[in-house]
């Protein structure tokens, strides 16, 4: 090859070459363990700042101290070792979020986990957000249907409410948010469900539910599984979040399961001990009140002017033993709008779900309804404090009025009503049409273990011969006379079929 032309060559790359001064903040890691770095040298860290680890791991600035930073690592941090470089990103740290997200599973910082292939997104949202204020709100008005007769007569549930699922654990907590979840097909919801902490075992099996009943094609699953480092559990509901306020901010209604907030609370405590933060009460960080309620407050009804969008939160906590009075469960009840307690003792005797209707209570109430289920609402609860009263009273004594044991066995009914299976949630029409018939005797002359195959029969007899009831609750929304007469008639039919049949 001639000289002159390589020379030539040269000359020509030399011309063209730029050098461009770059700047990057670079520190050195101190210490490492446990999901968290200690870092030196990056004095201008932000709080939340997205830090880079030599072997691409991602970071999160927690603890910004005189000399060094506090920082936890998301992801595998086993190949990090003292001296690896670290460098600031300039970014708060964001999820990517879009319509592409709908009917995955994800972790909390996007990446698919159901082997489906790449997820596209042109939007990242920040995890940590400030809520949305008083002026840009509006009042709870809008029901979310949960398909759970008990809950949407007595514990109604808004769009935009925070409603808190509380109990033991094996109580049946996560079947109440899954049916919900299933209920909101044809509802224009989205739906997040956000597992922290949870066996992958259990949210395949949750997932593979959703998929048979068609829920996976308006929900996405979060996931951080009980084998991933705590930093994960850590984000996950504020990721879920993130991506929940990206429909909401398109004047969407987006329903959020947190399963559960007792393990991101223990999520933190491990981190913040790590930190060497000082522990507090239960060896919880003064700030856990803070963590939980910068989540929840994010969850809005949005004035129609800021778009109409809303998220409504159900978070779920564990208690033990039926202890509602301790650290974390009385935080998360003083932040919510409600509690949902199902108790123990009563899912062992067969009354699923498990709901004691004593301490359970939704703070939005009837604004949550339809004029039909509020007002045949109205009677149910009625004669249910009734029944829990004299049911005490009745075990002690044989010798009971007329009146007392009427309302004591229409009150044996209507707990037999209110029993549901799993992924059996119900029409807000049929659900007034058989809450309707036991408040009113319809049932009374039906024996107590006979109630539930009743039901079963009516709801198909609704479902086919009687479907314009149905149609006419739904479209009007409110029990008038016409609705009234229609439906009786339609009780009266089918207590004749049914008899003739038995």
């Amino acid at each position: 090859m001639n000289k002159d032309y390589i020379i030539e060559q040269l000359k020509k790359q030399i011309e063209g070459f730029e050098v461009a001064a770059k700047t990057e903040k670079v520190g050195t890691v101190s210490e490492i363990g446990d999901g968290v770095a200690r870092i030196t040298g990056l004095g201008d860290a932000m709080a939340s700042e997205m830090l880079e680890f030599e072997n691409g791991a991602v970071g999160v600035a927690l603890n910004l101290e005189e000399d060094r930073v506090g920082a936890m690592v998301l992801g595998e941090y086993t190949d990090i070792k003292e001296g690896d470089q670290v460098k600031s990103t300039g970014q708060i740290l964001s999820v990517p979020v879009g319509e592409n997200f709908i009917g995955r599973v994800i972790n909390p910082l996007g990446k698919p986990l159901d082997g489906k292939g790449d997820i596209k997104s042109e939007k990242s949202y920040p995890i940590e957000k400030i809520a949305p204020g008083v002026i840009t709100r509006q009042k709870v008005n809008q029901p979310v249907q949960t398909g759970i007769k008990a809950i949407d007569a007595m514990i109604p549930i808004g769009r935009g409410q925070r409603e808190l699922i509380i109990g033991d654990r094996q109580t049946g907590k996560t079947a109440v948010a899954i049916d919900t979840i299933i209920n909101q097909k044809g509802q224009d919801m989205i739906c997040i469900y956000v597992a922290i902490g949870q066996k992958e075992s259990k949210v395949a099996r949750i997932v593979s539910e959703l998929e048979k009943h068609g829920a996976m094609e308006y929900t996405t699953v979060v996931l951080a599984g009980a084998a991933d480092p705590a930093p994960l559990s850590f984000i996950a509901p504020y990721a879920g979040c993130a991506l929940g306020e990206y429909f909401m901010d398109k004047g969407q209604d987006v329903l959020i399961v947190y399963d559960d907030l007792s393990r991101h609370a223990w999520s933190y405590r491990q981190v913040s001990l790590i930190l060497r933060r000082p522990p507090g009460r239960e060896a919880y960080p003064g700030d856990i009140f803070y963590l939980h309620s910068r989540l929840l407050e994010r969850s809005a009804k949005l004035s129609k002017d800021f778009g109409g969008g809303s998220i409504t939160a159900l978070p779920i906590i564990e208690t033990q033993a039926g202890d509602v009075s301790a650290y974390i469960p009385t935080n998360v009840i003083s932040i919510t709008d409600g509690q949902i307690y199902l108790e123990a003792d009563l899912f062992y005797k067969g009354v699923r779900p498990a709901l004691n209707v004593g301490i359970s209570v939704s703070r939005v109430g009837s604004d949550a309804q339809t004029k039909a289920m509020k007002k045949v609402a109205g009677k149910l609860k009625l004669d249910m404090a009734q029944f829990r009263e004299l049911e005490a009273f009745a075990q002690f004594g044989s010798d009971l009025d007329e009146k007392t044991k009427t309302t004591i066995e229409r009150g044996k009914r209507t707990v037999e009503v209110l029993k549901q299976g799993q992924y059996e949630p119900m029409a807000m029409e049929n659900e007034v049409a058989i809450i309707y018939a036991a408040t009113n005797g319809f049932l009374d002359d039906v024996a107590v273990e006979k109630v539930g195959a009743w039901e079963r029969d009516f709801q198909k007899y609704l479902n086919s011969s009687a479907k314009a009831v149905l149609d006419l609750i739904r479209e009007k929304k409110e029990l008038s006379k016409e609705v009234v007469l229609k439906l009786e008639k339609a009780i009266k039919e089918f207590k004749e079929v049914y008899q003739n049949g038995n």
